[in-house]
């Protein structure tokens, strides 16, 4: 794979049912319940550019896999805080789903190319201990993390804010970093007129 340093999506309205199902998540969140909406990114690469053709959910295995609450208790948590022992925060997709949605994207000639997810406005609607940390379209030290362990080349980001009397969104494309503490490097985003 070459070294992606764009992102386009191939129709104008593909953001459109994660973004609502973000904003859904967003509008029922509560301090003690985060708001979580994450789906993989299918698609290809041309040259320097991640074309992603299709959006797929995928369920959450997060609050129920004995494998992903050790992976938390014992990694996630001592390393990014105890805000991750909240089993609300974070995202943990069911490999049942993604073995489908490899299928999938291989019958259709794409790839899983990543993932996007949602950053809410966490430092304003967040609990008042857990408000320190200023969330935003760019990725926290978990992000980084969970990026690399990955290694997809595209990473995105929908972070959900309120601005004036209605929730407006912000898209940050990242790339995976190489190398364990590196910084994902942001990539360029090409969205069609129409979303």
């Amino acid at each position: 794979m070459s070294l992606v340093t764009a992102v386009a999506f191939a129709r104008a309205g593909m953001l459109g049912p994660f973004v609502q199902t973000a904003a859904e998540e967003y509008e029922a969140a509560r301090p003690d319940a985060p708001p979580r909406c994450w789906a993989l990114l299918l698609g290809d690469i041309d040259g320097d550019t991640a074309h992603i053709h299709r959006i797929r959910f995928a369920r959450n295995v997060r609050e129920d896999s004995p494998l992903v609450l050790a992976e938390f208790a014992e990694t996630i948590v001592p390393c990014f805080g105890p805000a991750y022992a909240n089993t609300r925060r974070g995202y943990w997709c069911d490999s049942r789903d993604l073995l489908a949605a490899h299928r999938e994207a291989e019958e259709q000639g794409m790839e899983i190319l990543g993932s996007i997810h949602l950053h809410p406005d966490w430092h304003r609607i967040g609990p008042p201990h857990e408000r320190g940390q200023r969330i935003s379209e760019h990725p926290t030290p978990m992000d980084a993390y969970l990026f690399h362990r990955t290694g997809w080349p595209v990473n995105l980001i929908c972070f959900i804010s309120a601005l004036g009397d209605q929730p407006h969104y912000a898209l940050g494309a990242w790339s995976s970093p190489v190398e364990e503490g590196e910084a994902p490097r942001g990539l360029s985003v090409h969205v069609p007129v129409g979303v």
